[in-house]
């Protein structure tokens, strides 16, 4: 790797990872803004105005928010009641353009971390500029967030969201049936090549006795771009490194071979052939009722797998594969920088400083650790200066913590996450695999994940993300022919591709000189 490349990493790594001493100012955020009666003034003094019911549109999750005990625990920590409702599980960004073009007003939202989504919001003056507010009402956010967090997602010099940072590096990997290897005699596959065989002879031996309902690997039918097997063909991030450029995926001279394998795969009905209209939901039904030997999916979607799978066939086993080789030699996996999520208060918003009063008060240091890991002795016990969680409660009631956090104490919150991310024992074994387990040189950095606000690059990527998602489904599936491939680079070139990467380029030798 590039010399210049390795001063990126770092960094963004530092950014991640460097510890800021978090002021602790004394305010609650339970503050209405009124001054407090003189002494003199008791009897006469007016009391506060009752603090309005907030809402909240938040990321889905398949338990109800508003009955979850973190819920309450903030209703009493911050005196403000908030109602929440949840973006579906499939497609959310579309869902999002279309409430935030709405104007329905919600006094806080919290979508997945998409920086060009993001900052396309913030350009159109759809978002509420947060600087003033937390300067006047948020003295513990100022506290808990790092300076390099904040300065990331200015746009034109204002703050429009508040992140939650990544503490961890890889996502997701194909998740297989190990006792259908075994069954079958078969290694656990370390290259494409041998990815291949294994999931011909899960097709031709058919070890779950499922018939014409078998399938060698199930995806979702917008999983065009498929974790493990990007990275064998030397395109683990949605921009890569090409002789000292960053290309998109669908421009990388790679693009042509990943397109032929997964096509292959799928002609020969080592895809479920059903994908295109697999729901995410769909493809884990098809996994968990042991139907599919392969799936590929988040480390943190493993409990409910588990769950699942083991109630329809208890003796089924399963582990990740790791980073296969291609046929170059290349391997990996994309190594997370920036924010796992974002919120933002939209301009429709009814009390956007009330927000921000909720959210100082969730980021009061003490409530922000019962929030998220709950009550030494109750919830969590420490052991060799680490947190253990104590089950089953806090799974019943810290289990979505994450999911309430708007901000985190940045300083803190990686000590708390080790109770977070052992919660579930099959859980942790996979996150350990994937993120202690695989070998350095096959993470490969996300350079773009901190990168700063770039027009072109934020007005463009959404359009362009779906454009190449959608036609490497068509390829996949053998609606598209790679011979139009030169045909649909111009038209993705065209579409804003070219002056994107114009922009991310010169962004990119700027850090790189």
């Amino acid at each position: 790797m590039k010399k210049a490349f390795k001063r990126i990493s770092v960094i963004v790594m530092a950014a991640l990872m460097v510890t800021t001493a978090a002021a602790c100012s004394g305010n609650n955020g339970n503050n209405s803004g009124s001054a407090p009666a003189s002494a003199g003034s008791e009897a006469t003094a007016k009391p506060d105005a009752p603090k309005p019911t907030l809402k909240r549109l938040n990321v889905w999750t398949n338990e109800d928010y508003n009955a979850y005990p973190v819920a309450k625990l903030l209703e009493e920590a911050t005196g403000y009641k908030m109602e929440y409702d949840m973006l579906p599980q499939d497609k959310w960004a579309e869902k999002l353009n279309l409430i935030m073009s709405s104007g329905e007003a919600y006094d806080m939202v919290t979508s997945y971390s998409d920086m060009a989504l993001y900052s396309d919001y913030a350009q159109k003056g759809a978002l509420v500029d947060l600087t003033s507010l937390i300067e006047e009402f948020g003295p513990n956010i100022k506290a808990a967030l790092k300076p390099e967090s904040i300065e990331a997602l200015k746009v034109n010099g204002n703050l429009y969201a508040i992140p939650v940072s990544i503490t961890y590096e890889v996502n997701s990997s194909i998740l297989i049936r190990t006792d259908w290897l075994e069954k079958l005699g078969l290694p656990m596959p370390t290259t494409t090549d041998e990815l291949t065989h294994v999931l011909q002879q899960f097709k031709e031996q058919d070890p779950g006795g499922n018939g014409e309902r078998n399938v060698p690997l199930t995806i979702k039918g917008d999983q065009a771009m498929i974790d493990n097997i990007v990275g064998a063909f030397g395109i683990p991030n949605g921009w890569n490194e090409v002789d000292g450029r960053m290309v998109p995926r669908v421009l990388d001279p790679s693009f042509r071979d990943y397109a032929a394998y997964v096509a292959d795969l799928y002609k020969q009905r080592l895809i479920d052939r059903e994908f295109v209209a697999n729901k995410d939901a769909t493809a884990k039904e098809k996994f968990a009722s042991g139907v599919a030997g392969a799936i590929v999916v988040h480390w943190a979607d493993i409990p409910g797998i588990h769950e699942a799978l083991s109630k329809n066939l208890p003796d089924a086993k399963f582990a990740y594969v790791p980073a296969l080789k291609g046929p170059n030699g290349e391997a990996g996996f994309t190594a997370n920088a920036g924010f796992d999520r974002l919120t933002f208060i939209p301009k429709s918003a009814k009390y956007p400083e009330d927000a921000i009063k909720w959210i100082n008060a969730s980021l009061e240091p003490e409530t922000f650790k019962t929030m998220a890991i709950g009550v030494e002795g109750t919830h969590y016990k420490v052991e060799n200066g680490g947190y253990t969680p104590i089950l089953p409660i806090f799974n019943d009631e810290r289990n979505l913590a994450n999911n309430f956090m708007v901000g985190t104490d940045e300083e803190m919150y990686p000590q708390y996450w080790q109770a977070r991310v052992r919660k579930n024992p099959v859980m942790f074994e996979a996150f350990d695999f994937l993120n202690n387990q695989q070998p350095a040189e096959v993470k490969h950095l996300n350079v773009l994940g901190l990168a700063p606000y770039m027009q072109q690059y934020a007005k463009n990527n959404q359009q362009l993300h779906t454009m190449s998602n959608d036609y490497t489904v068509k390829l996949i599936a053998g609606a598209e022919s790679l011979d139009g491939l030169a045909d649909f680079q111009a038209k993705y070139l065209a579409a804003g591709a070219e002056v994107s990467s114009q922009e991310v380029n010169e962004w990119y030798q700027s850090v790189n000189k």
